[in-house]
């Protein structure tokens, strides 16, 4: 018994740890913290939380939706059709502009739309309505291509056949890495948005918490204190109180007594470069969406001649071709309940913004003495007429 201590271990405390611990720890310190990058997360941050990329969204889809479109086919433009009525009214609720301005934002939000047709005879539909992209999936089969679509709402789902004659359109953006789903300009313009909505926030939080008053007095006491008295304190609170705050005392000159010495204080330098982080940030979200700065108010050369500019580029490249891939796709899926294969698209005879480019096309198709009739027509995207004609 006398030597039991000899045969004692020393007794190792208890440690409950994660043996990764220290390693996550290292990966993740320091690192960015940016948004979820799902269509819905997307949604809030990019549209209903930034004012850049809510305008972008709601400029190209209201000057698509507002495109005049004409129905036509090889022989005929077609004043009265079936199927120019129902785009006129899709339902009861939405006329044309309301119905496209929903499916191009839809677009322009999670790179799908989804178009429903609803009743109707074997012509067309009876009505058309635009499906929230969020709520729908696409089922694949075994062989990878869509065979159904569901569309889910608080726990309920419906399920859209997805073979020929589907009561679904489903349009979407070119995706390099998804089969199934389109690509949304708002994740390109993801990093962009959460840069120019942390800026936002930080110039919130320094005009809550943290703003920098205009200056400070300063007081160095004859003996080599530095704290004035409660009595000089509350004196000096008082006066500023009483002789320098308020609209009737602006520009009162202040006395300072032996020992008071006023600093101004600003902004440094740092402070102020978040200014042009958050128009750098505003730039490239209206880059994503292929709109120019000056359109949706970034500052820039916003010269007369460059808003023209401006414009003009912004129906050439990014509305005419939204809308002409869209309604294109729309005529074809139209078309597939009757057999009538015409074709939509935008009216460019009677868009304002092109009309410079639309005169001086067709002053040069109609000096062209080498072309006929017919060749002119075409080449103008006019539908070819008889002879007789």
């Amino acid at each position: 018994m006398v030597f039991d201590f000899l045969r004692r271990t020393h007794e190792v405390p208890e440690q409950k740890a994660s043996a990764t611990g220290p390693v996550v720890a290292y990966q993740t310190s320091g690192r960015v913290a940016w948004s979820p990058r799902d269509a819905v997360s997307l949604t809030k941050v990019g549209f209903c939380g930034n004012p850049v990329g809510y305008r972008a969204v709601k400029l190209i889809a209201e000057a698509a939706a507002a495109l005049p479109l004409v129905v036509q086919d090889h022989e005929t433009r077609y004043d009265t059709h079936p199927l120019i009525s129902l785009l006129a009214q899709p339902n009861g609720g939405q006329g044309r502009a309301e119905l496209l301005e929903a499916l191009y934002a839809q677009l322009l939000l999670s790179g799908n739309a989804y178009v429903e047709a609803v009743g109707g005879d074997a012509v067309l539909p009876a009505e058309l309505h635009v499906l929230r992209s969020d709520r729908m999936s696409v089922v694949p089969g075994a062989d990878g291509w869509p065979i159904a679509y569901e569309y889910a709402v608080g726990g309920r789902k419906h399920r859209f056949d997805a073979t020929a004659g589907s009561p679904i359109c489903h349009i979407k953006n070119f995706h390099p890495q998804d089969d199934h789903y389109g690509f949304s300009p708002l994740q390109a313009a993801a990093m962009a948005m959460d840069v120019h909505n942390s800026a936002s926030r930080w110039s919130k939080a320094l005009l809550d918490n943290a703003a920098r008053p205009s200056g400070a007095m300063v007081y160095r006491g004859s003996d080599g204190q530095g704290k004035l008295s409660d009595d000089q304190y509350d004196r000096l609170v008082s006066e500023m109180e009483t002789m320098h705050q308020g609209a009737r005392n602006a520009g009162r000159p202040m006395l300072l007594e032996g020992g008071l010495d006023w600093k101004p204080m600003g902004f440094s330098p740092s402070d102020m470069e978040f200014q042009k982080t958050k128009e750098s940030a505003a730039r490239e979200i209206a880059l994503a969406f292929g709109v120019p700065p000056m359109l949706i108010g970034i500052q820039g050369d916003a010269t007369y001649a460059n808003y023209q500019e401006a414009h003009r580029a912004f129906y050439r490249l990014t509305v005419l071709p939204l809308a002409t891939r869209v309604t294109a796709t729309l005529a074809t899926w139209l078309g597939s309940f009757a057999g009538d294969m015409v074709t939509v698209k935008p009216d460019l005879d009677q868009v304002s913004a092109l009309s410079a480019e639309r005169d001086a096309q067709w002053t040069r198709v109609a000096n062209a003495d080498f072309l006929n009739q017919a060749e002119k027509r075409s080449l103008l995207g006019l539908p070819a007429v008889a002879d007789d004609d």
